[in-house]
């Protein structure tokens, strides 16, 4: 239940359409869903305006589908990331207006619209691709529009430079990149929006599984690049929607 809803239904409780009894029903489970296996906030879409996003790797497919339902029974959005293709064609045969997208990982219902602003992905190399999508989808089901721009890693900068336009005019830009992580730093002294850098487990040896990268973003010298956590491509479009969704409402 959003915020549009909570109103609608203390004003028919006010007017009398619906009774105090049906008002409670409804409440009751507001603040969480006991699942046993689950404990599913359902407050959080009122809390921030979109629902809690179920992490799909390690749950069984009994389990999921136990707590996409309960998202749908409820009306809420689902956003099931890094989401096997076995599993997801068990929740696509229980929920087939759902979408699953491959590459990302990502299982998406979309229940209610929502609204946030531009967001800009930007990868290194196109290695960096699934975890730029998982950060671009996620973005997108929270009401962001995305802007792709792929394959612009330092070691031709000069393709960067092209789009720097294009990026400025966003609200944020997730700058996804592995190997020694330069782009996030490279791109966050060319614009003058916020920086949202995911580091990915992407390059040889001495990238250390993204280590390397991470620690060469977490030290950039340009003051408007923040880091998540390696191959955290959800969290990166998450946080960037966010953003965009604030800076919107300016």
């Amino acid at each position: 239940m959003d915020e549009k809803a909570l109103r609608q239904l203390l004003g028919q409780v006010k007017t009398g359409k619906v009774t105090l009894d049906d008002a409670v029903g409804k409440l009751k489970d507001l603040p969480y869903a006991e699942l046993g296996y689950a404990t599913l906030d359902t407050h959080r879409n009122l809390r921030f305006g979109f629902p809690e996003v179920v992490l799909g790797e390690p749950k069984t497919v009994e389990q999921l589908l136990g707590i996409v339902g309960a998202l749908v029974e409820r009306k809420q959005t689902v956003l099931v990331t890094r989401l096997q293709p076995d599993k997801a064609e068990a929740l696509l045969a229980r929920f087939p207006k759902a979408e699953y997208h491959p590459v990302a990982r990502i299982f998406h219902m979309r229940q209610r619209k929502v609204k946030a602003g531009l967001v800009a992905v930007v990868t290194a190399g196109t290695s960096d691709i699934p975890v730029a999508e998982e950060a671009a989808l996620t973005a997108e089901a929270m009401g962001a529009e995305v802007r792709r721009v792929y394959d612009v890693g330092v070691a031709g900068i000069h393709r960067l430079l092209r789009r720097r336009e294009e990026i400025q005019e966003c609200h944020v830009a997730v700058v996804v990149a592995g190997m020694e992580g330069a782009l996030a730093s490279a791109l966050g002294g060319l614009v003058g929006i916020p920086v949202v850098a995911v580091p990915t487990s992407v390059g040889y040896g001495a990238n250390l599984k993204g280590i390397s990268a991470l620690l060469a973003m977490v030290n950039s010298c340009a003051a408007n690049v923040a880091t998540v956590n390696i191959d955290n491509g959800f969290g990166g479009g998450f946080y960037a929607a966010l953003i965009s969704r604030t800076k919107g409402r300016r």
